[in-house]
């Protein structure tokens, strides 16, 4: 497995991986995936990383800003994504690690993530990573008319910020 920057050619493998989750109705609000202009537009440039082996995408991850604000340029959060018949084999984690050491590398002091209570592989990876929970948002948004709850967890560097 090849960690690597994301690139705008990889857009049609990353976007059927981003397919899938949003069929499956447990990994975003979202209903469409975006085109690749929009969502290029919506996220930082480091820590936008792939998983691939032989070519094919396994897996992504991408950060995009919490706030346009000077003082919190040091916050993002994290979208991580991976392929159905990739998941449990440690695609996320490879990526999540990857994508850390690029955030301290870059004054990243801290970094969210916002998921759905019942994506428990997600809570899971990201606690492996040393998110904890700092906060629940309950009924926070429709999706297809039902009301989802969200956890968000966030991870202080040890590194930066101290």
């Amino acid at each position: 497995m090849n960690i690597r920057p994301m690139q705008a050619e990889d857009w049609e493998q990353v976007a059927k991986i981003y397919a899938d989750g949003i069929a499956n109705r447990n990994a975003t609000f979202e209903t469409i995936v975006p085109s690749w202009d929009y969502w290029d537009d919506k996220h930082l440039d480091i820590g936008r990383l792939v998983a691939e082996d032989n070519d094919s995408i396994l897996g992504w991850i991408a950060l995009s800003a919490v706030s346009h604000r000077d003082v919190y340029r040091g916050v993002v959060e994290d979208t991580i994504y991976i392929a159905s018949d990739a998941q449990g084999k440690g695609v996320g984690s490879v990526l999540m690690q990857v994508m850390i050491a690029e955030t301290e590398k870059a004054g990243i002091w801290s970094i969210m993530a916002v998921t759905f209570e019942e994506n428990k592989a997600s809570i899971a990876l990201h606690s492996k990573f040393g998110f904890r929970m700092v906060g629940y948002r309950e009924r926070i948004a429709k999706l297809e008319g039902i009301w989802r709850n969200t956890v968000i967890m966030e991870r202080r560097s040890k590194v930066v910020g101290k």
